[in-house]
């Protein structure tokens, strides 16, 4: 079940990058969605993707 740290588990597996258009792994260590393919890290705030390519991280 989703709560404020953990997000939806089927909405995650119906997000993708929105650079690669590739499947996202989910961190939940670093509250995290992790485009391997663009070295992207979307973060998550309470729980919500926000999947904006100027407030991701690169790595």
């Amino acid at each position: 079940m989703a709560n404020k740290r953990n997000p939806d588990p089927k909405m995650l597996e119906m997000l993708v990058c929105p650079v690669s258009h590739t499947t996202l792994r989910y961190d939940a260590e670093k509250q995290e969605l992790i485009s391997d393919k663009a070295s992207l890290a979307f973060p998550l705030r309470e729980g919500i993707p926000i999947m904006l390519v100027d407030e991701a991280r690169k790595f």
